[in-house]
């Protein structure tokens, strides 16, 4: 992703809340919950990199001005005093303190003094005469797999870093594909006294064989035998909380979807979707009473269909 309004579909002129409408479009048509086509996907992975960038206003006025890519990561750039000073054409090069005066004010316009523009710090002197300058650790970013039910009901999950180290990262509950975790400090080193970067988690949350997520809401698909589809009664359900006791209405068919309020996260919905599934073995017992109920009750499901 080079141009992130342009994954967005946006331009520079865009609003902060133009960019917060646009990624929410994306997300409710290229979601992988939502659509499984993997082109979607990978528009999905680029509007959320882009909001994740964009949406902080000092961070896209960095972008803007050419001081970050759209990764984040700082630009090839003056990142340090000394490459500057030590520049043949640079008019304020400075040999030595002797004779030459204080060229702190000269650089501190340059660079700053706060640490805000640029990355870099203000000067301090360092010694007798001596000078130095501190500068804020590069922010880094990474990737982190997340399962399903760990990303839905919240947990925790020890990573290494790859700076080295080990950090315990917490995963709030109901954490979706593309969200953004910071871990403060957890980025690179900084300068002198500058602080370390922060680092920024990318969740990437895993798919489920048996459960699929809208939002808040989830849905599992609940295998049912045919005398339950018949007769009706009680059933076990799986939530994401643990199996609860659920009424099946008679008659119940393949596709049927139920509801069990408050059950799916931060307090939305489940749906369980029923799948009726055949006996392992029909024997003949089954045979002879389909045979005759299919004699006496005769019915047409596809009637219509097509026309």
């Amino acid at each position: 992703m080079d141009d992130p309004y342009k994954a967005l579909g946006l331009t520079k002129s865009a609003s902060q809340d133009d960019i917060k409408k646009a990624y929410r479009k994306i997300a409710k048509t290229d979601h992988p919950d939502l659509n499984p086509d993997p082109a979607a996907a990978e528009r999905f992975k680029a509007a959320s990199s882009a909001y994740d960038l964009l949406k902080d206003p000092d961070q896209r006025a960095r972008f803007d001005r050419g001081e970050i890519d759209a990764t984040g990561q700082e630009r090839a750039q003056q990142k340090f005093y000394r490459d500057f000073a030590e520049r043949g054409d640079n008019p304020y090069r400075q040999y030595s303190s002797a004779g030459y005066g204080d060229f702190s004010d000269v650089f501190d316009d340059l660079f700053g003094d706060d640490g805000r523009r640029g990355g870099f710090g203000g000067f301090r002197r360092s010694g007798a005469g001596g000078q130095g300058f501190d500068m804020r650790g590069q922010d880094a970013r990474y990737d982190l797999e997340v399962d399903f039910l760990t990303a839905a009901k919240g947990g925790s999950t020890r990573i290494t870093l790859p700076t080295g180290g080990a950090v315990e990262v917490q995963i709030p509950e109901g954490a979706s594909d593309g969200q953004t975790i910071r871990l403060r400090g957890k980025g690179g080193p900084g300068h002198g006294q500058g602080a370390p970067g922060d680092a920024y988690l990318t969740l990437h949350v895993g798919s489920h064989p048996d459960w699929t997520r809208d939002g808040n809401d989830v849905t599992i698909t609940l295998p049912i035998t045919i005398d339950e589809a018949v007769l009706g009664g009680k059933v076990e359900v799986p939530t994401l909380d643990g199996a609860v006791s659920m009424n099946l209405p008679r008659g119940a068919t393949t596709g049927q979807k139920l509801r069990l309020k408050g059950k799916g996260i931060k307090g939305g919905n489940q749906y369980v979707q029923l799948k009726i599934v055949m006996p392992p073995n029909v024997d003949q017992d089954l045979v002879e009473f389909m045979e005759k109920w299919r004699q006496e009750n005769p019915y047409d499901p596809r009637g219509g269909m097509g026309v």
